[in-house]
């Protein structure tokens, strides 16, 4: 589904440069589950929104799904990831003038679904999440478990193809990161590849496999155990 071969992104300055990403290179397979972890500023998010066509390495090669990125236009980079990529970040990312409906409801709107759709799509997914009893509520009338659940809500109600998550759990308390986490392994195990950056290694336990980034760099890469 992914490969990326070495793949670089340097952020400059005018005082200085700062090498985010150096000649990375990996594969994902479809419905893999994938942890990307390091220190503070070693690259994991730029590297996560590469993957997710938010951003482009300044060199190497990024095919997705049996595309080469770079040859795309910004606007078919945008269509492709519109219809395969669901988004889930650490600080949720909701849309507070919205309902909690309307926040899922999101995304179809931009894949330009019909209003029956879109409502039908959006019942069901906010079942499945159980949290539907809240589709009437606004963010600020939710906790933050509560808040993830529709983040993630949001993210797969399109059935894309792919899920990104940066720090998915960094703001839930233990017994809702949890949740969360057992929440994207069950969607794993239906057919959903997964690739989240994190901390926590009681979240990368969670997937199948750990690559291990440091100044920019893969420095190490195994399968998890218990898998």
């Amino acid at each position: 589904m992914i490969k990326l071969e070495n793949i670089s992104k340097v952020f400059s300055t005018y005082e200085i440069e700062t090498i985010a990403l150096n000649k990375v290179s990996f594969k994902v397979d479809e419905s893999e589950f994938l942890a990307i972890m390091g220190p503070s500023g070693c690259g994991k998010s730029t590297l996560l929104n590469i993957i997710g066509l938010l951003d482009n390495p300044d060199s190497g090669n990024y095919s997705f799904l049996r595309q080469e990125v770079s040859t795309l236009s910004e606007k078919r980079q945008a269509l492709l990831r519109k219809e395969n990529i669901g988004f889930v970040f650490q600080n949720f990312n909701l849309i507070d003038e919205l309902t909690v409906f309307e926040n899922v409801e999101l995304p179809l709107i931009y894949l330009k679904q019909k209003s029956s759709v879109r409502k039908k799509k959006v019942m069901e997914i906010l079942e499945k999440m159980k949290i539907i009893h809240r589709r009437n509520h606004f963010p600020i009338q939710l906790s933050g478990g509560q808040q993830q659940r529709v983040a993630v809500a949001r993210a797969i109600v399109t059935q894309p193809k792919l899920i990104l998550a940066d720090e998915p759990t960094g703001n839930l308390d233990s017994s809702h990161g949890e949740e969360l986490m057992n929440i994207l392994s069950d969607l794993n195990k239906n057919g959903s590849t997964i690739i989240i950056v994190t901390h926590s290694q009681r979240d990368a336990d969670y997937c199948q496999r750990i690559i291990r980034l440091f100044d920019g760099k893969i420095i190490h890469e195994n399968v998890v155990q218990n898998q």
